[in-house]
């Protein structure tokens, strides 16, 4: 009778014992420290460990850059990189590094450093800046809901952190990549909201 209740013993191709069903789910996985493995909850807790990021960040350019030493030419990248969280706070970045992910790491860095709060209307600026930054020279213009960002590469990148959904800008200097964005991030910083423009309290006493 011993013999009819053995269960029968499955082999592989590669000649080792299959277990049964019965067999793996007894057995227990344990960690280099010999504490035992729940296999329930392992993909719970990879997904408790994804949290949500509170900023997001795009590399806008990474370019190679050579310095003359004794020994020859030394190469190294710069990375120009955006950083916000799709509201009113954006920062940018430039630093450079001996390959590309070290100088996006240090880029991403300073853009947290260096980030800024600013104004807004609605899902637009408050008012109409022009702003000069070395060669770079950018005006941007607040824009009717529906509109869109109608800008060139780097003002789009940059706009695209932020909670700005419908704006008009146009680059009236230099092509230059850093200047465009540093001039972007000066018109951001000097946006007023409209409650604090001159004659906006006499408006109001009068209407009152």
């Amino acid at each position: 009778m011993a013999e009819e209740n053995k269960a029968p013993k499955v082999i592989n191709k590669s000649g080792t014992l299959k277990m049964t069903d019965e067999t793996a789910a007894k057995k227990e996985s344990r960690d280099i420290s010999g504490k035992r493995i729940d296999r329930r909850n392992r993909r719970d807790r990879v997904k408790a460990d994804v949290a949500p990021k509170e900023f997001d960040e795009i590399t806008i350019a990474v370019d190679r850059v050579s310095r003359t030493v004794a020994g020859g030419r030394r190469m190294r990248f710069k990375a120009l990189v955006a950083i916000g969280n799709h509201k009113n706070k954006v920062g940018v970045g430039v630093a450079k590094g001996n390959d590309v992910t070290t100088a996006v790491a240090k880029a991403t860095s300073k853009a947290k450093k260096s980030m800024i709060t600013f104004a807004m209307d609605g899902e637009t600026i408050c008012h109409e800046v022009e702003t000069k930054v070395t060669g770079a020279d950018i005006l941007m213009k607040p824009a009717a809901p529906g509109t869109g960002i109608i800008a060139g590469g780097t003002v789009r990148s940059i706009m695209g952190l932020t909670g700005v959904k419908n704006l008009i800008s146009k680059s009236l200097g230099s092509t230059n990549k850093v200047n465009i964005a540093y001039a972007v991030i000066e018109g951001l910083k000097q946006q007023v909201p409209r409650d604090q423009w001159n004659g906006a309290k006499a408006a109001k006493k009068e209407t009152k």
